[in-house]
């Protein structure tokens, strides 16, 4: 064996239990009682204060390379996942230059990744009105299913789709046994509300309410019933619209959802007017609407959770005047989504088992991502030693993200991740070893 590691705790199926996990050329090849006998190339012995995850898989990171690098890199995102905890990622068609539209894109964004990813990377695609006819191709090509967006997400290459444009392209993606992820908001209620501008949070808030997403939402589940695609909603914010979701499974449509630590960790009473650190499109809600959210995750409404990691340059959030009109929407917390997850998680009764469940194995399944995602024979070797009990400060200096401001400065978290192992081995900052992945699954649909 190259790597055996003898856990008193390790997450396998669904429980926290002892074991010992044998690795050979980056798979695991054995889940054994603890303690079990192996030689093996290293040994590492994981005490009673350590759990040994299976490695996130995070479906929902906006990387910016090519074009914005200075926002986000592939190298310095995929060192973040990896201090963090996630060994896959799975990067957004949006935001880089060009966006993922049709397969010279794509080969632009592999291209840019090759050779400097710490983790291993796979790609989403993106929709528009115009490029019905690339679909086909870039499915061919691997990506992991296709994004599109409601409302006009200021991204000139990957504008909004109309309610009838959402139909046609969920047909072309039923004929192709593909997933569409929807970024729902919708269009007609944003210009019906009032615009946002000034440093009032609350006036943020009121410019994007929860109707502005639970009609999205409504839109999406109709056009999935009408067409039989499978749709996956992107960071959910609003607990309005969990309601529809749950009566759409029970009809039968193949709709799955998301949300992201932000909306599980933060509520807007604690949100100062003029900081644009937690300005994100769908904003963060209030508590009440935060607690339904964990209802929701915990009866399998909302199937995972996903950082939505969405940086910018530091002069886009314009916490110089703090203008929530002016500022870029989006969280940096691909580093600090397990610690900041599990450190609510854990005060509401919730396990590192149910944890994984969220973090690893549905989001894998969701990017058809067979070899990722649970500690088991003939999985990817992608561990993460977390200990749950230590707690630590958030210093944006010590991130690494490239853009390192955050709304969790400051924020005392529970959980370290002590190391992390991607198909068996450590992370090493100066030796890039991660793989550029394509879609390995027919049918990724998330498990109930």
């Amino acid at each position: 064996m190259d790597l055996a590691v003898h856990a008193e705790r390790a997450v396998v199926d669904g429980r926290d239990t002892p074991a010992t996990v044998t690795v050979h050329a980056g798979v695991i090849t054995a889940v054994e009682p603890y303690g079990t006998p192996v030689a093996a190339a290293e040994v590492v012995h994981l005490g009673p204060d350590v759990v040994l995850l299976p490695g996130l898989v995070d479906t929902h990171v906006h990387v910016n390379e090519p074009g914005h690098a200075d926002w986000e890199g592939f190298a310095s995102a995929t060192l973040a996942a990896a201090a963090g905890g996630v060994t896959t990622l799975v990067d957004m068609p949006v935001d880089s230059v060009p966006a993922t539209v049709d397969v010279p894109a794509l080969q632009a964004k592999r291209a840019a990744a090759h050779g400097r990813c710490h983790i291993d990377v796979a790609f989403w695609a993106g929709v528009t009105p115009a490029n019905t006819a690339e679909l086909a191709a870039l499915h061919a090509a691997g990506v992991t299913g296709f994004k599109c967006f409601l409302a006009d997400a200021g991204a000139p290459d990957l504008p909004p789709l109309s309610p009838a444009e959402l139909v046609t392209a969920m047909r072309a993606l039923r004929d192709l046994d593909a997933t569409l992820l929807v970024h729902a908001e919708s269009d007609a209620e944003l210009a019906a509300g009032p615009a946002p501008r000034g440093r009032s949070y609350a006036a943020f808030l009121g410019s994007r309410p929860p109707r502005v997403e639970d009609t999205a939402v409504a839109a999406v589940l109709d056009a999935a019933r009408q067409t039989g695609a499978r749709a996956h909603i992107v960071h959910l914010s609003s607990a309005g619209a969990l309601p529809h979701i749950a009566a759409a499974r029970r009809d039968g449509v193949r709709v799955t959802a998301e949300t992201c630590p932000h909306y599980l960790t933060l509520t807007a009473e604690q949100i100062p007017d003029g900081a644009t650190e937690f300005a994100c499109c769908p904003p963060i809600r209030d508590s009440a609407n935060r607690d339904l959210l964990w209802a929701a995750l915990a009866d399998g409404t909302i199937d995972m959770i996903v950082s939505d990691h969405s940086p910018c340059a530091a002069e886009l959030k314009h916490r110089d005047t703090g203008d929530f009109g002016a500022a870029w929407g989006g969280i940096s917390s691909l580093q600090l989504a397990l610690p900041a997850v599990w450190t609510h998680a854990r005060t509401r009764g919730h396990t590192l088992a149910q944890i994984a469940h969220w973090m690893s194995e549905q989001p894998a399944r969701l990017a058809g991502l067979t070899g990722k995602g649970r500690i088991a024979p003939g999985y990817d070797a992608d561990l993460c030693a977390f200990a749950p009990e230590e707690t630590w400060t958030v210093d944006p200096g010590h991130l690494h993200h490239r853009q390192p401001l955050t709304p969790y400065a400051g924020h005392r978290l529970h959980g370290v991740v002590r190391r992390t192992w991607t198909r068996g081995h450590g992370v090493d900052p100066a030796r890039p070893a991660g793989r550029l992945l394509t879609r390995t699954a027919k049918h990724p649909e998330p498990a109930p």
